[in-house]
């Protein structure tokens, strides 16, 4: 499952980051990665944007993120 496929306020765990989007090139994957989404990492997706859609707030570790999706549609998670 995608983060984008998330529904607001679920906790998963980071499965794996990977381009899942022709938008979403090999420094946005790295970008990602530095913030700490990796494999194993526990995340929760507080909320979404306007009409549901962007920007993403996902906290990951003690720190809130606000992604687009193109972003998120590259971090698949499992659900908690």
């Amino acid at each position: 499952m995608r983060l984008t496929d998330l529904p607001a306020g679920s906790y998963a765990t980071v499965a794996r980051v990977s381009g899942n989007s022709a938008l979403a090139d090999n420094a946005t994957l790295q970008r990602l990665g530095e913030l700490g989404f990796i494999p194993g990492e526990p995340l929760q997706l507080m909320r979404r944007g306007p009409g549901g859609r962007e920007p993403l707030a996902v906290v990951i570790g003690e720190t809130m993120f606000a992604l687009r999706f193109v972003e998120a549609d590259c971090i698949e998670v499992t659900p908690v």
